[in-house]
Formats: structure tokens, sequence, C-alpha cells
């Protein structure tokens, strides 16, 4: 592989349950007009956790369960378990149907991780979001359609990295995830205009880059 080489995620399993059991709709916390969900299975989490965002604006669906897997896809407790699993609600199947097709079609052809060095062992993921859904303004906590640089990368790279993007634009951390994650990496959502959180991924993708190349610094 190659430097930037994306590393293009599959989605594992996908099922649609058109009328949830009373029960457990109430388990899942969903809300009263949640009639039907769809759940999906994908093996990278930080893509689908886009991707779901992503349903939110092509459908009329709501994330109601999005979590990640410990140790990550390589170590996963199926073929179809991935490292991800996610669950959209809405009223009818329709709109279930139509949302985890958008989550398909992010995942598989738009947004991935991508290598930061030639042998294919350090990854990360250096994402615009230009327009958040309901889904990552909350996680977020910013305002429904604001930008956010999505930054994830291997412990150290990410710490180091994430100081490179904050210095390099005009944008705020409104999450840290300090390593370690469920899936061993660390990163954070940095929110500003569209233009600053595009210099802050680019800046972000460079400092990755540059431990990848010189890991010890002299």
């Amino acid at each position: 592989m190659a430097i930037f080489d994306k590393i293009q995620p599959t989605v594992l399993a996908t099922r649609v349950i058109a009328s949830v059991d009373s029960v457990y709709k109430e388990k899942l916390g969903l809300k009263p007009h949640h009639n039907s969900i769809g759940i999906i299975t994908a093996d990278c989490d930080d893509v689908t956790y886009c991707a779901l965002d992503e349903a939110t604006k092509a459908a009329n669906v709501d994330v109601v369960y999005a979590k990640s897997f410990y140790a990550g896809a390589a170590h996963s407790s199926g073929p179809t378990s991935g490292e991800v699993i996610g669950i959209i609600a809405a009223t009818n199947p329709a709109d279930i149907i139509a949302g985890l097709e958008r989550v398909k079609s992010f995942v598989e052809s738009e947004a991935a991780f991508q290598c930061a060095d030639e042998a294919g062992e350090i990854a990360y993921f250096a994402h615009l979001v230009s327009s958040t859904g309901s889904f990552l303004s909350a996680e977020a906590g910013v305002e429904q359609g604001e930008a956010l640089a999505y930054l994830i990368a291997p412990p150290l790279e990410a710490m180091y990295a994430l100081d490179a993007a904050l210095k390099a634009a005009d944008v705020k951390l409104v999450n840290l995830f300090a390593p370690p994650s469920e899936t061993n990496f660390g990163g954070g959502h940095l929110t500003g205009s569209q233009a600053a959180c595009s210099a802050a991924c680019d800046a972000f993708e460079a400092a990755v880059i540059e431990v990848a190349r010189c890991p010890i610094a002299t």
C-alpha cells in the first residue's frame, strides 16, 4: 500500500425489524413513534458513526444505539460482528430501509481510514463532516448543520496530531477521545467553519504521517 491509500470498510450485516416488540422497545429507550428499527454492523467504527449521521440527513430516522466493540475488527466475536453495531429507528420500515441504504453507501464508497505508512500498518481518519446531522451534532454538543473535523489515529499519533490540528486553524475541541478507546485508538471532534475544520484535518494528517516516518523524535 501507499501513504494516503484508503482502507475502505465493509458493511457486514443488516436487518430490519418492521414492528419492534413493546418490551424490547422500552428497553432500547425508543420514543413512542419509533415502531421500526434497522440494525447494522461493519468493520470500522468511526466511518460507521459518520455514516449513521448521514442516514439522519437522508431519511427520517434517529440513531438510537451505536457502540464500538472491544479490540476492533481483528478480534471480533464472529464474521458478521466487525467492530461496531448501530441501530436506527423510525416510524415505518420504508424510512429504515432508506437509512440503511445510505449507511451502506457511505461506508463502502465514501469516508475511510487512510494509510500513514507504506506498509499499511498505521491508519488514521481525518474526515471533514461538512454539515452534521442529528447524531453527530448530539455527540459533539454542537448545533445541527455545523462542521466537524473527525480525527482518529493510534494513541501517540492522535495525542500529538490533535495539538497540531488545534493550532492550525480557528477550531475548538469539543470531544476528546483519550486513548485507549474500545479499539485502542484516540482522537477527537473539532468544530469551526468548514474551511477551518478542513485545515485542521490536513494538519492532523500531516502530523500522523510525520510520526509514522520518524517514530523516535531526535
